[in-house]
């Protein structure tokens, strides 16, 4: 079932209406956690005392988390607030009324309070993938349909499922989460894990978080993902032209710069893993493919670090534990979709109300359209040449040299000839996959934004 909804409660200006108790919190989540946030709301019911296990500790870590949480405005009201961090809740109230104005995202309680939690994260999410694959495995709920991780708020029980995993086989991931959401089902509140990043960063994480209130389609993580990623850039781009200093741009710029280059070093490599999985070889060969891209992987990172970047050090916490290919299939998974998030964006005149309007008629489709139309406005942003290049009489060398397997000729015809019948078998469904397009005065005013009710399940929320 496919969900498309701005909020599931209706909108309300922050400070009015009463706050929910914690135990009508309580029973909304018990609700709630039928549906998948960005990690904390995740389960599969492998045997029925784990899935027990496994709500209770949903509930539980959530219920815990509200009953900390006070509203911002009574903070700041308080004459003995640590001054840093009445400058941190003012910055944030300020982004968060950004976000509604600017932006189009939720107007309702949602980082209206503030929690301090006392640990450096609020939930830690598993993701794991077999030994020579890079894709993710999945956990399913029946409502929320099947996502790539799964969410503990204790570091603990996170490993101890971790290393139930490792023992099966599969290549695990633990990254420590500082913000999720409950989709709307709750009001999320700031959270200490993220509160004194800088000002651009704490942005980031609300627009990101704010944007699955708008569009989620339960299933399908890396549409999800890639939304709430580009919804955060573009608003961060326009929060910092209209309200960031000089040095705030100049400090955002850089950072996007170098993770705009170390998210080229993964792809790269991830290419290549890909291709050494692919290849008909044996496993001990694939497995040594694997050691080498990941070694290639390090030694060009450090190169990068060491030279051009000079000596910067943000991402030496990614290759603290072994590498595998849970690493690069989680980065795919909020990064793959976002070069035609952004074109949808620019072809909705930059406008967001009309921005949502359109991915959420894409969210709405069934998910073998929806993939369909990502895929074909992914291959005209990428273009044909790898295809070309695939076919072309020469073997097609590795881009990591000597130091990873090149990929041979006939590998490469193989995943170039995939490719092409994909693009070739979808072409047919091109007349169901164009968004409809919007009377531009109606698009203009979100009151009178709708979409139609597909036949898919969907369910799908007016703007009031």
């Amino acid at each position: 079932m496919t969900v498309w909804w701005k909020s599931r409660r209706p909108e309300r200006r922050p400070g009015t209406g009463r706050p929910r108790s914690p135990w009508q919190s309580l029973a909304v989540l018990s609700v709630a956690v039928l549906f998948a946030g960005c990690t904390a709301v995740t389960a599969r019911f492998d045997r029925f005392t784990e899935g027990v296990g496994y709500y209770w500790q949903t509930i539980a870590g959530h219920l815990a988390i509200l009953q900390r949480a006070e509203r911002i405005d009574s903070l700041l009201a308080q004459a003995d607030l640590d001054p840093r961090m009445r400058q941190r809740l003012e910055h944030a109230r300020e982004i968060r009324r950004f976000a509604v104005a600017e932006l189009g995202l939720p107007d309702n309680g949602s980082y209206t309070r503030f929690a301090d939690l006392h640990r450096p994260f609020v939930t830690w999410g598993v993701v794991a993938a077999p030994e020579l694959s890079l894709r993710l495995t999945q956990w399913c709920f029946p409502v929320a349909g099947c996502v790539t991780y799964r969410g503990y708020y204790s570091l603990e029980a996170a490993e101890r499922y971790a290393a139930k995993l490792d023992a099966e086989g599969l290549d695990v991931q633990i990254n420590g989460v500082p913000a999720y959401s409950t989709l709307g089902w709750l009001d999320d509140p700031l959270l200490s894990t993220f509160i004194n990043y800088p000002d651009a960063e704490v942005a980031r994480l609300v627009f990101h978080e704010l944007s699955h209130q708008v569009v989620y389609a339960p299933g399908d993580s890396m549409f999800n993902e890639s939304f709430a990623s580009t919804v955060e850039q573009l608003g961060v781009e326009r929060w910092l032209g209209k309200h960031g200093t000089p040095d705030q741009r100049l400090s955002y710029r850089q950072q996007r710069l170098r993770r705009e280059k170390f998210l080229e070093l993964l792809g790269r490599h991830r290419d290549v893993l890909a291709a050494v999985y692919a290849a008909r070889t044996s496993d001990a060969e694939k497995r040594e493919g694997k050691r080498r891209v990941f070694e290639a992987l390090k030694e060009e990172y450090r190169q990068m670090r060491d030279g051009p970047w000079a000596g910067f050090t943000g991402y030496d916490r990614w290759f603290t534990r072994p590498l595998g290919n849970a690493h690069l299939g989680s980065v795919a998974t909020y990064t793959t979709w976002v070069p035609v998030f952004r074109q949808l964006f620019a072809e909705s005149g930059e406008d967001f109300g009309r921005f949502y309007v359109k991915v959420g008629e894409l969210a709405a489709l069934n998910q073998i359209e929806r993939h369909a139309f990502l895929l074909r406005r992914s291959d005209k942003l990428i273009g044909d040449d790898l295809l070309d290049s695939a076919a072309g009489a020469e073997p097609i060398a590795s881009p990591l040299d000597a130091r990873a397997p090149a990929v041979d000729r006939e590998t490469a015809l193989t995943l170039a000839a995939a490719r092409k019948r994909a693009v070739q078998d979808l072409t047919a469904r091109d007349q169901v996959l164009h968004l409809k397009e919007r009377d531009a005065e109606a698009s203009a005013d979100r009151s009178q934004m709708t979409a139609r009710e597909p036949s898919t399940g969907a369910t799908i929320r007016a703007y009031q």
